[in-house]
């Protein structure tokens, strides 16, 4: 195990030092979407495999220095083609704009990918640090918020309706909705970027599933899904990355699959550096409804009904107006 151990630890130390090395690459809006499904698809169950052979080695439950050494040559493999793919789309878009050569502008290609692997780090680190402390303040906050309460039962009516197909409540964090969603009668299981997160999940609610994933690569088959909730979990994502984001929900989703989408109103995002008297790097996007609807129209989910409320006080009292958004995936039986 101590082997095992020490070789995960160095290759993380070796994807770190390629980070810090500025082997990153820039893409711009679509762009990126085209060469990162051009690279990774049909690889999730390989990246699958470096996460579980990853935690397994932390957690001393397999000696297979096989396994976990097969399952990194899979990652670097894909790794590398994504950079080499990225780089070389990236150039040629540069060179057609600015009418320079590839040759030219290969010294000057940015570091969006990188960019988009510290939002996702930081997110991550920042709710593994303040876990504990999250879990005990939203105790009750359901509870505390009927209107709230009153999408998530409409929305678990309407998935009901179809058939009840399985439900991901995809940024669970403690699993506090989740565990609503399955007291309302949905097969349910929670999905979160942070392991710290779902150690409380899985503790506080031992008869769920929690799996750790990315809204941006579920780890889910096609047109698996009844419904998805994202409750406050699209906050944290840029918005140029929204739209990689709806596009899984829309994959995952089956034909007439329900959406509730919940965040908060606004234009100017929220950044924050402490909370619960801890180091955090988050950032709190607000959006318009508006905005967030014609992302979803755009990814194939139109927006079929939406609430926005005033901010509540007291206890669990917020600073923005809140929005909820119900979205259905087009099917034989349901309305475009």
């Amino acid at each position: 195990m101590d082997v095992l151990k020490e070789l995960y630890v160095r290759e993380i130390a070796e994807y770190a030092e390629i980070r810090r090395g500025g082997r990153g690459v820039g893409l711009e809006g679509r762009t990126r979407l085209r060469v990162l499904r051009l690279c990774f698809s049909g690889r999730r169950i390989r990246f699958a495999g470096v996460s579980r052979c990853s935690k397994a080695a932390m957690q001393g439950e397999t000696d297979s220095r096989e396994e976990f050494s097969a399952a990194f040559s899979a990652f670097w493999m894909a790794l590398e083609d994504f950079i080499d793919a990225a780089r070389a789309v990236h150039q040629e878009g540069w060179a057609s704009r600015t009418g320079r050569g590839a040759a030219a502008v290969s010294g000057a290609v940015g570091s969006s990918f990188m960019t988009e692997l510290d939002f996702l780090q930081d997110t991550r680190a920042s709710y593994d640090a303040v876990a504990e402390e999250y879990a005990t303040h939203a105790s009750g906050e359901l509870a505390a918020k009927p209107l709230d309460r009153g999408m998530l039962a409409g929305f678990a009516d309407m998935v009901r309706a179809d058939g009840g197909g399985p439900v991901a409540d995809i940024g669970c964090g403690t699993g506090r909705v989740t565990a609503h969603l399955a007291d309302l009668g949905l097969s349910v299981s929670g999905i979160d970027l942070s392991p710290g997160m779902l150690a409380v999940a899985r503790r506080q609610h031992p008869d769920l599933r929690f799996d750790e994933g990315s809204m941006l690569a579920l780890d889910l088959p096609d047109g698996s899904l009844g419904g998805i909730v994202a409750w406050y979990s699209t906050i944290h994502v840029p918005l140029e990355l929204l739209p990689d984001a709806f596009a899984e929900f829309h994959r995952v989703l089956a034909p007439g699959g329900h959406l509730l989408a919940a965040f908060q109103v606004g234009d100017e995002p929220l950044r924050l550096e402490e909370a619960y008297g801890l180091q955090v790097s988050l950032d709190f996007h607000r959006r318009q409804p508006d905005r967030m609807a014609a992302l979803l129209e755009k990814a194939g989910l139109p927006v079929r009904a939406r609430l926005v409320r005033e901010p509540d006080s007291g206890r669990f009292a917020e600073r923005t107006s809140q929005a909820f958004l119900v979205a259905r995936k087009p099917g034989p039986d349901a309305p475009a």
